[in-house]
């Protein structure tokens, strides 16, 4: 059972939804993680290049001050089954590709601007994502 911390898990909305703002205010675009990541490899080598390399060393670094500043680490459960996690790459990797875009640029950013499209996006994600839980804890019985 996951812990519901509301007050960590409204700092962390504050935070997420004041960078996309930034981002929005400074560069323009939309902070959907799956376009400013895949934007880091070749054949983009614009202007952008060292802001999304700072947005993605950012959520790399976060944990790591967040240790630092508090003593105490970040709790990560992931799978030791690699073929299940190649599998699970692949399936978002094709998903935000297929879907336009990521839980991130969609969900967050999408929805506030009233896109149809990304609410769309966001149910078929959350729908997804039920459907999952419930296979996995009650189907399988993992």
């Amino acid at each position: 059972m996951t812990e519901f911390t509301p007050i960590a898990a409204t700092v962390g909305g504050i935070l997420i939804g004041l960078s996309a703002v930034l981002l929005m205010a400074w560069e323009g675009r939309i902070a959907g993680i799956s376009g400013i990541a895949g934007r880091l490899l070749p054949p983009y080598g614009d202007k952008a290049l060292p802001s999304r390399l700072a947005f993605v060393l950012g959520l790399v670094g976060a944990p790591l001050v967040y240790a630092a500043a508090t003593g105490s680490q970040v709790v990560q459960t992931v799978s030791a089954n690699l073929p299940l996690m190649a599998l699970a790459g692949l399936l978002v990797g094709f998903g935000s590709v297929y879907g336009s875009g990521c839980t991130s640029g969609h969900g967050v950013c999408g929805l506030s601007r009233l896109s149809v499209r990304s609410l769309v996006a966001t149910l078929t994600f959350m729908a997804t994502a039920f459907v999952t839980v419930f296979v996995v804890r009650h189907v399988v019985g993992a």
